[in-house]
């Protein structure tokens, strides 16, 4: 089922997405990869405030390379999203809405995201030049010194992706898998 979404996401559209949507994202979204997510956990430990407030926001998993003259950004494909999984527990509990990557998740992540009614997207890996397009700006918004892995503010529109867990814990990579075992 293809579904328009507003970003960030609310609890009741993140509930109504179910494993397999196809789903284009308008609004605004964050980047952050494994270091930005290590400096963020650092700052939970040590009980300061996060760079952004987390509550219905949407993490895309990506390091983009060097915009091109007259581009936000340049490429902005999905990076693999388990190198964050020790991290992404702690954010969905403080209300992260969703994330978007590549990749299996573990089953701590997957509790967090059935624990807090969140959702995990895949963007198309390989298409980052493509995936780009739908970035209309792109602005750092803290961590300036990681270069591609500062968090950065993204206003998009129309980025597909795709619902592989759902507020549910179904996992669209195990059923896929069980599908075929079948077949």
């Amino acid at each position: 089922m293809d579904r328009k979404i507003q970003v960030p996401i609310s609890k009741e559209d993140a509930k109504s997405l179910k494993v397999g949507d196809y789903v284009y994202l308008t609004g605004t979204i964050y980047s952050a990869r494994d270091a930005a997510h290590k400096r963020m956990s650092d700052s939970i430990a040590k009980g300061e405030k996060l760079p952004l407030d987390m509550e219905g926001n949407v993490i895309y998993y990506m390091g983009p390379s060097p915009a091109r003259e007259g581009r936000p950004i340049g490429s902005a494909g999905p990076t693999t999203a388990g190198r964050m999984d020790p991290y992404v527990p702690t954010l969905l509990d403080m209300g992260m809405g969703g994330m978007i990557g590549k990749g299996k998740r573990t089953q701590d992540v997957v509790d967090g995201i059935v624990r807090n009614g969140a959702v995990y997207f895949a963007a198309v890996g390989g298409a980052g030049a493509l995936l780009s397009q739908c970035i209309k700006s792109s602005e750092v918004i803290a961590y300036d010194d990681l270069g591609p892995e500062a968090i950065r503010k993204l206003e998009v529109v129309d980025m597909p992706v795709v619902v592989v867990i759902d507020s549910e814990g179904n996992d669209l990579y195990k059923i896929a898998i069980e599908k075929y075992k079948k077949d």
